[in-house]
C-alpha cells in the first residue's frame, strides 16, 4: 500500500454536554489533525502519475476543513438553549453547530467523512486534543 500524511491545526472552544468533570465547562484546545491517505496502486496517468495524490491538493483539502473549525465555538446541536445561541451570535461570537457531541473521536470522523466525500482515499484521521491525547477514526 502507498500512503501520504499531512496535518493541520485549529483553535476552538467546546464543552461536553451530559459530562461530569472538567470538560463540562467551556474550554479551548489547539487541535492537531493528521490525515493518512492510502491506496494499493499509484495513479497511472496525467500530472499525478506515480502519485497517490498531489500533496498540494491534499494539503489544501485538509487545511480548508480545519479552517471551518478555526477560532469558533464548537457546539453540539441541542446542547444549548436557543436563547443562549441567539445571545452568543448577537454578541458576535462564531459558532459551528455540529450534529454530534464535540469529542476528539467525533471530530476525527467528521474530518474523515468530509475528505472522503471529496474523493480522497482517506484511511485514517487522528485528532490531538492535547499534545499527549489523541483520538483516531479509520474507515
Amino acid at each position: 500500500m502507498f500512503g501520504l500524511k499531512t496535518e493541520a491545526a485549529f483553535d476552538s472552544a467546546h464543552f461536553l454536554s451530559d459530562y461530569y468533570g472538567k470538560c463540562e465547562n467551556l474550554h479551548g484546545h489547539r487541535w492537531r489533525v493528521e490525515v493518512t491517505l492510502g491506496q494499493d496502486e499509484l495513479q497511472t496517468e496525467g500530472t499525478m502519475r506515480d502519485m497517490v495524490l498531489d500533496f498540494g491538493v491534499f494539503k489544501k483539502a485538509v487545511r480548508d476543513a480545519a479552517e471551518e473549525l478555526d477560532h469558533v465555538f464548537l457546539v453540539e446541536e441541542g446542547s444549548l438553549a436557543p436563547a443562549t445561541i441567539e445571545a452568543l451570535e448577537g454578541e458576535g461570537f462564531s459558532l459551528k453547530i455540529l450534529p454530534f457531541r464535540t469529542t476528539a473521536e467525533n471530530l476525527a470522523r467528521w474530518f474523515f467523512d468530509k475528505l472522503t466525500a471529496q474523493g480522497l482515499p482517506v484511511i485514517e484521521v487522528e485528532v490531538d486534543e492535547t499534545p499527549n491525547n489523541r483520538a483516531f477514526y479509520r474507515g
